[in-house]
């Protein structure tokens, strides 16, 4: 798996607790919030999304079975949602009294 050092940015465009759209893939237009992001392999785990079944042994504190498991998908796969306007949305940063915030491209408003 690459890490990090082969992107350009090291930040982020996502973080945790956002809401995102999927823009590519098997749950393409799927919405979803961002349970956890793993920046050194530049993904997320999102709710809903990315689910595959997990066989599971039975321990001594959990029974065994068949469990639904979240796994990451890539974030250039991930857009975040305005909060304005509900749709999709590239970020921006700028500096609000000495202190780097993510603006929303589409309607300006601070994330």
């Amino acid at each position: 798996m690459k890490s990090i050092e082969s992107h350009k940015t090291t930040k982020l465009h996502i973080k945790k607790g956002d809401r995102v759209l999927v823009i590519s893939g098997s749950y393409k237009g799927t919405e979803g919030e961002v349970k956890d992001v793993f920046p050194k392999k530049y993904r997320a785990i999102v709710e809903g999304v990315n689910v595959a079944k997990k066989h599971t042994k039975p321990t001594a504190d959990q029974p065994g079975g068949i469990n639904d498991v979240e796994l990451p998908i890539h974030l250039s796969n991930l857009q975040l949602i305005d909060p304005k306007s509900g749709k999709a949305t590239r970020i921006g940063r700028k500096m609000v009294s000495d202190k780097m915030v993510r603006y929303s491209k589409k309607s300006g408003e601070i994330i």
